[in-house]
């Protein structure tokens, strides 16, 4: 079974886009649990006039932050493998089962994507190409270089990574998911892109954390990160 996570806030502009690209792929059993953040837009009526019985909407009982969010959603996935959307890209018609296949050799894999703007104008062929992302556990340490958006993992990954650290400030869920990933079992960095990652003045979150944040701040982020992460082995 498979289930994908998203997190939704104001995104009625292009969730059924979104949505649609997803359920596609999807087998009758699999599921898509949606998260909402208290929209006050029309999203939630757009993905109920989809009618699609494998589609799930919960409300996120949380703060209004894309970590817990999606911290929710996941956490009411029932699948074996668990893939992370975004509400606002569109997904390639191969993503799901050719992220499916490779995850038969690993236990959470991420690929690249396309990035494009609200009207799917090519803006890069590549996201790797704009933010060089190192495949190393220190290399992600001092900057983190994948999209939560781009993740696909087994359940054993995100029954080790949740709940996540107490402070969303200090641990985003993309991060956090993909560091316990590179450090507790076998990652695999896809090369080629699997979605269209849509950049625009809406988006919740910019894929890395913000450069304009004081020292202190990534320090502590990355000493915060860094302890959760090792504690964390108290689980398995």
């Amino acid at each position: 079974m498979i289930s994908v996570c998203i997190a939704t806030y104001n995104g009625e502009k292009y969730i059924e886009e979104q949505l649609t690209s997803i359920l596609q792929q999807l087998n009758d059993t699999d599921e898509v649990i949606v998260s909402d953040d208290q929209s006050t837009d029309g999203t939630l009526d757009v993905i109920r006039a989809l009618n699609d019985t494998r589609i799930h909407i919960v409300n996120n009982p949380n703060c209004h932050c894309y970590p817990r969010n999606f911290e929710n959603a996941l956490k009411q996935s029932k699948g074996d493998f668990i893939f992370i959307s975004d509400q606002d890209d569109i997904w390639m018609d191969n993503k799901i089962q050719f992220m499916v296949e490779q995850m038969q050799q690993c236990d959470l894999v991420v690929s690249d994507a396309v990035v494009v703007d609200n009207n799917k104008n090519v803006l890069s062929p590549s996201f790797y190409a704009i933010r060089k992302p190192k495949r190393s556990f220190c290399g992600n340490i001092l900057k983190f270089g994948y999209l939560g958006c781009c993740i696909a993992m087994k359940r054993k990954v995100l029954d080790l990574a949740l709940p996540f650290p107490s402070n969303y400030e200090l641990c985003t869920h993309d991060n956090w998911i993909f560091m316990i990933a590179l450090t507790y079992f076998n990652v695999k960095v896809l090369d080629c892109p699997l979605i269209m990652y849509r950049r625009h003045n809406g988006n919740s979150s910019t894929g890395a954390i913000n450069a304009r944040k004081s020292i202190f701040f990534r320090l502590h982020y990355r000493l915060y990160l860094l302890w959760n992460i090792f504690i964390r082995a108290k689980k398995l």
